[in-house]
């Protein structure tokens, strides 16, 4: 399945969350933070404010966008408002 994302909007692919400390320790699901970076997939076609690429890794708030799974691995349609950082 293809998603174009319209206007001023994003579509990230999200990162994996670690599901092992550093030390060793397995975090369960549960206990997980939602997390907040993730890699542009497709921009909108507002190209005045979209100011990422696709391809690059970004930083977004954690309650933005809206969360859709395309081929059984998770998203997310943010507004460009919403992406905090480019993460280099």
């Amino acid at each position: 399945m293809t998603v174009k994302p319209l206007g001023d909007r994003v579509l990230i692919k999200m990162k994996e969350v670690e599901t092992k400390t550093a030390s060793g320790l397995y975090i369960p699901q549960t206990a997980q933070e939602k997390t907040t970076t993730g890699t542009v997939v497709a921009v909108g076609d507002d190209k005045e404010v979209i100011t990422v690429k696709v391809g690059q890794d970004v930083m977004y708030d954690k309650y933005a966008g809206t969360a859709i799974t395309i081929d059984n691995v998770d998203h997310l349609i943010v507004s460009m408002g919403d992406l905090i950082a480019i993460v280099e």
